[in-house]
């Protein structure tokens, strides 16, 4: 299974956003800058993560992006959905069923095998990224970031934060 881009920058932008102080936002440019990636694409994402109710958008020339709610609260499996979508990853068209082996559709009550296979694998990454919120992550991101990147961060925050 590959995961968009976008799931990447979503986790990304919302562990840099469980960091900022309460009542502060950042722009989605100076989110884009920050990471270095697309603005356009990236706004389409952060709109996503709105509407999913993960980030409030707050309009204005002092406006940008927050949580909407505690980092406690939002699960890394709820970004992943608001970007790629609750679609399963593998979708089974019971090509069993077809060619010089195929039989009647009726013989094939049960569950093909791989199908079965495949989305026992799928609710196994989901049940983990559940259990796994945007908390976790930027307690899990503390303890592996240089001291240095944190001193950017922070004198970066400086020019960017909004409120």
């Amino acid at each position: 299974m590959k995961l968009s881009d976008g799931v990447e920058w979503a986790l990304h932008c919302t562990a840099l956003l469980a960091v900022i102080p309460a009542g502060m936002v950042l722009a989605g440019k100076a989110l884009a800058e920050y990471h270095g990636v697309s603005e356009s694409y990236l706004i389409k994402h952060l709109q996503a993560l709105t509407a999913a109710n993960i980030l409030v958008s707050v309009p204005g020339p002092k406006g940008g992006y927050r949580l909407a709610r505690p980092a406690a609260e939002i699960t890394m499996l709820e970004v992943v959905d608001a970007i790629e979508g609750r679609d399963p990853a593998f979708r089974c068209s019971e090509i069993r069923q077809r060619g010089p082996a195929g039989l009647d559709p009726a013989v094939y009550r049960l569950p093909c095998a791989i199908n079965a296979t495949m989305l026992r694998a799928e609710m196994a990454w989901r049940r983990s990224l559940s259990g796994q919120t945007i908390a976790d992550l930027v307690a899990g991101l503390g303890k592996r970031v240089d001291q240095r990147a944190v001193d950017k961060t922070l004198a970066w925050f400086q020019e960017h934060l909004r409120g």
